[in-house]
């Protein structure tokens, strides 16, 4: 037992040996890593809850910069804008500072973001938090100079003015500042100019629906209770819609039905065809509105000018077709229809023909065209003989001059009979002649009034035509 107890001491000391010998070399491995002599050099006593100034008189100037790279909805209804933007800010940490030739001439490192003192910059109209990716990491130069990049999809409130779609407009700011501290501990600046800030369109996808015209950025200082002053940097991002789209599946094929209906006017008033077309109208105008309703954007506070547009061409199709329908009861032709009244007939016949530059009036009403004009009707009508019992001497007159033997007394009746019912078919014919020439006085009467609400309907077209097209080309091209 006691000649055991040398080696037993022996292994101990060889195992005490060994565990020393490992503890010596368990940090040999980064002995010579310069980064990592730089990390910890960086973190030894570093207080990152602390603003990074040695003077605390001293402010924090961050400098902001923001390039858009994409624009990924515009919700009008909410009123919200989802972008898509490269963040770039950096600042000067005092306590982040080597020498260089201290650490192989090593002049910038990363280090992860949660061991160091970050600003707390952020945007007023954040309403929502977007898919950004996290970047773990900022990079920090010897001489102190921090700089903080990453990628952010921005979801934001903005004012958006849906009057002039689809050649609307739309200026969204999004506005940085420090939420906390006041504009003695940390200041913000760019870290470009303003006009670099303005027309840098380099990383800007511009393939989809809006256009980035430019972005211009404003410096701020404002105070809440008159006492601390917060600095603020605001960017306006001004974007444009292409209207293409919306012009080619909306407005075209609203021109294309009220050009249908302007030529819907050349069909003949005395006919039932006309009516039909432009009901047929109406209700393809109506369909074509349930199925553009969805394209539309829709918002409590007003209605773009393109719904105004479709209500007013559909209350013109309405007009038209009222139009039409009293065109074509005033030319239809009734047994019963009451003679043109004389004031009338001076206003449509005589005033409204020099006023449309009308020489001829017969070429707007064909079925005059083949006969003569009303006097010959009117004349014939007061030369026919008016047959009855009394003026029947007159024909047995004329008969006894020409030698033909009267009648005898048996007969009397038989040509009395025949003599009443050639009368009655006469006066029935007069009665018709004179309907007919009733008839065609109001069917002249519909054709002109129909040349006159034409010109009336046409005329209000073009002029809204005219007025929308010159409007939407300025709010294009302004």
């Amino acid at each position: 037992m006691k000649a055991s107890a040398p080696w037993t001491a022996l292994c101990v000391c060889v195992c005490v040996c060994v565990s020393v010998k490992r503890t010596e070399h368990s940090p040999g491995r980064f002995s010579n890593a310069t980064l990592v002599r730089l990390s910890e050099y960086l973190s030894a006593g570093y207080k990152k809850g602390v603003r990074p100034v040695r003077d605390w008189r001293q402010t924090t100037m961050v400098a902001i910069d923001l390039m858009v790279y994409s624009i990924l909805s515009v919700d009008e209804k909410n009123q919200v804008l989802t972008t898509y933007i490269w963040y770039r800010q950096q600042w000067v940490d005092e306590f982040l500072v080597w020498n260089p030739e201290d650490f192989d001439d090593v002049k910038q490192v990363s280090i992860p973001t949660t061991n160091v003192w970050v600003p707390d910059i952020l945007i007023n109209e954040f309403v929502d938090v977007g898919k950004s990716p996290d970047i773990p990491y900022v990079y920090v130069r010897h001489n102190g100079l921090v700089r903080n990049y990453k990628p952010i999809q921005v979801v934001t409130a903005c004012s958006l003015n849906i009057y002039n779609f689809p050649f609307d407009v739309q200026n969204c700011s999004l506005t940085f500042q420090s939420w906390l501290h006041i504009i003695n501990d940390i200041n913000i600046t760019l870290i470009r100019t303003p006009d670099e800030v303005k027309f840098d369109k380099s990383l800007f996808m511009n393939q989809g629906e809006w256009e980035l015209l430019h972005i211009l950025s404003k410096y701020k200082s404002f105070s809440i209770d008159e006492n601390d002053h917060y600095a603020e940097m605001k960017f306006h991002v001004v974007i444009r819609r292409r209207p293409l789209f919306y012009t080619v599946n909306l407005l075209l094929p609203s021109i294309f039905l009220m050009l249908m209906d302007i030529v819907g006017f050349y069909l003949p008033p005395d006919s039932g065809e006309r009516v039909s077309f432009k009901i047929t109208l109406l209700l393809g105008y109506s369909v074509f509105l349930i199925i553009v309703s969805d394209t539309l954007p829709a918002t409590a506070i007003g209605t773009p000018l393109i719904g105004v547009y479709f209500v007013v061409c559909m209350a013109l199709l309405v007009i038209s077709l009222t139009e039409t329908v009293l065109i074509v009861r005033l030319v239809h032709k009734q047994d019963l229809q009451p003679p043109v009244p004389n004031w009338l007939k001076r206003l449509v016949l005589e005033k409204v023909p020099l006023l449309l530059c009308i020489r001829d009036k017969h070429k707007f009403c064909p079925v005059l065209s083949r006969g003569s004009d009303l006097s010959r009707y009117t004349e014939h009508n007061m030369n026919t003989a008016r047959c009855n019992h009394r003026n029947c001497d007159s024909t047995k007159d004329s008969d006894r001059g020409l030698g033909l033997v009267p009648p005898s007394r048996d007969s009397a009746p038989i040509m009395d009979s025949i003599l009443l019912e050639i009368c009655s078919i006469r006066q029935f014919l007069d009665k018709r002649d004179e309907c007919r020439d009733i008839a065609k006085e109001w069917l002249q009467v519909g054709y002109v009034l129909d040349v006159l609400l034409f010109r009336v309907y046409l005329v209000a077209v073009l002029a809204y035509s005219i007025t929308l097209g010159t409007l939407w080309s300025v709010w294009q091209y302004a």
